[in-house]
Parts: C-alpha cells; structure tokens; sequence
C-alpha cells in the first residue's frame, strides 16, 4: 500500500504544472534594458553638452563618433547605427514594461486609490515613472528618427538651428524633464530591487540611495537645462544663417593665393 501511495504521489508530482520562468526572464530583460539605456542617457548629456566648452569643443565631439579622427573623413551613418541600437533597446524596454501598466481604467483607479492610502515614497515614484515613460512614447520617438535620418545634421551650428530656427526646443525642455526623472527613479529602483551598493541597514541603504539619486536628478538637469540655453542661444544669432554648416577654423582650408609681403 505504502508503494502504491508513493507511486500516486510521484505521479501527481510529475503532473502538477511547472511554473514559467518567462516572467522572471522578461523582468530581468527589462532590468538590463533599462540599465543600458540610463547610461546611455547619462553619456549622451555629456556629449551634448560639450557646447558649453565652446562650439570647437562640440564639433570634436561630433566629428569622433562620426569617426573622422579614425577615417580622415566623416561618416554620419555610424552615428546611425548608434540610434538604431538605441531604437531597438527603446522599444524592447517599452515593450516590457507595459507589462506593468494599469491594463484598464478600473485597475488604474484600484491602483491610485491603493497609492493615495498607503503614501509610500517608492510607490508615489514609479507612478511618476509610469506618467514619464508614457510620456516618453511620444517625446523622445521625434528625436530618436531625426537623428537616425539626418545624422549629418549634429553639430553647433546644426543642433542649435535645429533647436531655434527649427522650433525643436518646447520639445526639448518636456524631454529634458521626462527622460530625466524616468531614467534618475528607474536606475534608483534598479538599485533597490537587485540590492545594489545595499548595507547591512537595508532603510539606510534606501535612503542614501534616495539623496543620491535626486542629487543626481537635480546635476542632469542643470546642466541639461544650461546646455539648451546655450543652443537656443546660438541658434537665435545664426537665425539669419540657418543651414550653414559648423567648421573651426583650424580645418578650414587656406585662402587661394595667400598674402604677399
């Protein structure tokens, strides 16, 4: 009898359903994501902002990805390739986090009232997270197809007409504020939830966390802030130029004929 038990038992076992490992495997796909793309956001503020080292500064910058000091020659469709990849991971991590998103309005209204009554800081920030990645849907799709279209068209000159004569900058200054909160609370939580740099006092941990990453919310946007003063205000006194290319005068070539003595 007891073989017959523990033959039925084994049986059951064998036939009780496993659990997918999907939902882990696409969360921590969405982890990585993630990770790449606030380093990349956090990278690509300090390239952009080299113009506030001056326009040669900017345009060395520009020119390195284009991999003129390795060609001889600028190539823009390498900086095409940066975006695609940057495309790719967008959309993928955006996939994956819908997911998580309020599927309907009831389950959206359960979730706010569920945020109103507990009034915890974590919860309070990935639903700022949640409103700026769904911002970001329709904020940052603009810029990352004209950077993959018109990737020659990077530069002090080029950026800063972009940016003025060409009306970019209200869309510039919500992205500035979206991708930096949603990027700054995503690597925060990211830390949290894999227990990076954690102690042995996990709510000191937290809280050092925290300061850290409004302090470093608070230097992106700064500087983020400075950088598109500085192009609107490069852009405004080349408006009567728009279109003309950037080229220091170190590269520019000699005049025809030179001077006599």
């Amino acid at each position: 009898m007891q073989a017959r038990a523990d033959v039925i038992a084994g049986v059951g076992l064998k036939d009780k359903p496993r659990k997918s490992r999907w939902p882990a495997r696409m969360d921590l796909a969405q982890s990585v994501t993630g990770l790449l793309l606030g380093l990349f956001m956090w990278g690509h503020m300090f390239f952009v902002s080299s113009i506030l080292l001056g326009k040669d500064a900017m345009w060395t910058v520009t020119k390195m990805f284009e991999g003129y000091f390795l060609f001889g020659r600028p190539y823009p469709v390498l900086v095409s390739f940066v975006v695609a990849a940057v495309i790719a991971l967008f959309v993928l991590h955006a996939l994956l986090a819908l997911r998580k998103f309020p599927a309907n309005y009831r389950q959206y209204r359960a979730f706010s009232a569920h945020r109103r009554l507990i009034r915890h800081g974590d919860t309070t920030l990935w639903w700022v997270q949640f409103m700026t990645g769904f911002a970001l849907f329709f904020l940052a799709s603009p810029h990352l197809f004209q950077m993959l279209v018109h990737p020659g068209l990077i530069g002090p000159f080029e950026s800063a007409d972009r940016v003025w004569s060409g009306g970019w900058w209200p869309l510039y200054l919500v992205l500035l504020f979206a991708v930096e909160l949603h990027g700054g609370i995503g690597l925060y939580r990211l830390a949290v939830k894999w227990g990076w740099l954690q102690g042995a006092d996990a709510d000191a941990s937290r809280r050092r966390l925290a300061v850290a990453k409004w302090t470093l919310t608070a230097f992106f946007l700064v500087l983020g802030l400075a950088t598109l003063a500085a192009y609107m205000k490069i852009g405004y006194e080349h408006r009567d130029r728009a279109g003309e290319r950037y080229v220091p005068a170190r590269v520019q070539p000699a005049p025809v004929g030179g001077g006599g003595q």
